[in-house]
């Protein structure tokens, strides 16, 4: 996507919605570094500092992080994700495992009710990464493929709000990942009932497993 060059009447306003665009749309991936402020200011044909102005606001409202000395990131995706992931590093992780099992348990009963063939296909790949990241002892790989599974889960659901509160969610369910992780030390808790609930349209045994596995991570987290 390429960035216009903006008009002359509220220039900040246009240049902040124009960034936003371009983090909203993918185009700059999360976590990715943007272009400097001199190559926004000749691409939009704008002044530095009406970048920098709009640069700023991004920053306050939590889609951006301006590191000093390295660049701007891309931090969230809107300006929810951006206030979720504020709130979120001030909680506790108990909190954030509540508020995950909330969310998860509605997924696997949605998904349960709503999945496609393709859903299932999905789902069934991202059990088998998670399995296969657990078998070969690699902690960030199993951390990312547990998240992908239960983000293919949300999705089953089809329902928008629900799909983009966890995506919102998801830095904070990283960490709850790794937590767990951490706290159940050699444990393994499956995730195969829930992938055969929601294959079978089950959606009390989906609830059920999701409810499970859920219960499992806090108590191992309270216990530790």
């Amino acid at each position: 996507m390429s960035l216009r060059t903006a008009q002359r009447a509220s220039l900040v306003d246009q240049v902040i919605d124009q960034l936003k665009e371009q983090i909203t749309s993918g185009s700059w991936p999360m976590n990715g570094k943007i272009p400097t402020e001199t190559v926004l200011a000749e691409q939009l044909g704008v002044g530095r500092n009406t970048v920098r102005e709009a640069v700023r606001a991004l920053t306050h409202a939590g889609l951006l992080d301006c590191r000093q000395g390295d660049g701007t990131y891309v931090r969230a995706t809107s300006e929810l994700s951006g206030a979720m992931l504020r709130r979120l590093r001030q909680a506790e992780q108990l909190e954030i495992l509540e508020v995950r099992r909330a969310l998860e348990v509605e997924s696997a009963r949605l998904a349960a009710t709503r999945r496609t063939d393709d859903d299932i296909l999905t789902i069934e790949a991202r059990l088998s990464e998670r399995d296969r990241a657990w078998e070969a002892d690699d902690p960030e790989a199993f951390v990312e493929a547990d998240l992908a599974f239960h983000m293919a889960v949300a999705h089953a659901t089809h329902n928008l709000v629900l799909i983009d509160l966890y995506e919102d969610f998801s830095a904070a369910l990283r960490a709850s990942i790794t937590a767990a992780g951490t706290s159940l030390n050699a444990s393994y808790i499956p995730h195969d009932a829930i992938a055969r609930a929601i294959a079978a349209g089950d959606a009390t045994a989906a609830e059920r497993a999701g409810h499970a596995c859920m219960e499992h991570i806090l108590i191992a987290l309270t216990e530790s």
